[in-house]
């Protein structure tokens, strides 16, 4: 094809491909909504995250992908902070200076986590 001098030919532009960034915004919401099923917002939060990381490399909607890496940053921190809390409380009930008995344990996870009672097996 002949263009006349000092004149471009037509090229259509490529439209713009967010499918990373909305995928690690996506991911990071649901890591916020599922945080307390059992840590596994945790696991959604890290796909969250590496599919942002790989929106920005690929330059892929940055923006959404801007945000899914801070929800999942703030999930992954949230998520850290509560499991730390929660161990560093059921090793002061592992302590067998401080509990000596498998009962005195049993009872002190009893005690500090209420949702773990223990019930008759039928």
């Amino acid at each position: 094809m002949t263009t006349m001098p000092g004149y471009q030919p037509y090229t259509p532009l490529r439209p713009r491909q967010r499918g990373f960034g909305i995928a690690s915004l996506v991911l990071s919401l649901v890591a916020v909504a599922t945080l307390l099923l059992c840590g596994l917002g945790m696991i959604v939060a890290l796909a969250g995250l590496v599919l942002g990381v790989l929106a920005l490399v690929r330059d892929s909607g940055r923006t959404q992908a801007v945000i899914g890496i801070t929800l999942s940053v703030v999930v992954l921190a949230a998520g850290t902070a509560g499991l730390a809390f929660l161990l560093s409380r059921a090793a002061k009930c592992g302590d067998t200076g401080r509990y000596p008995s498998d009962t005195a344990r049993r009872t002190c996870i009893e005690r500090e986590f209420p949702f773990a009672r223990s019930t008759a097996s039928p």
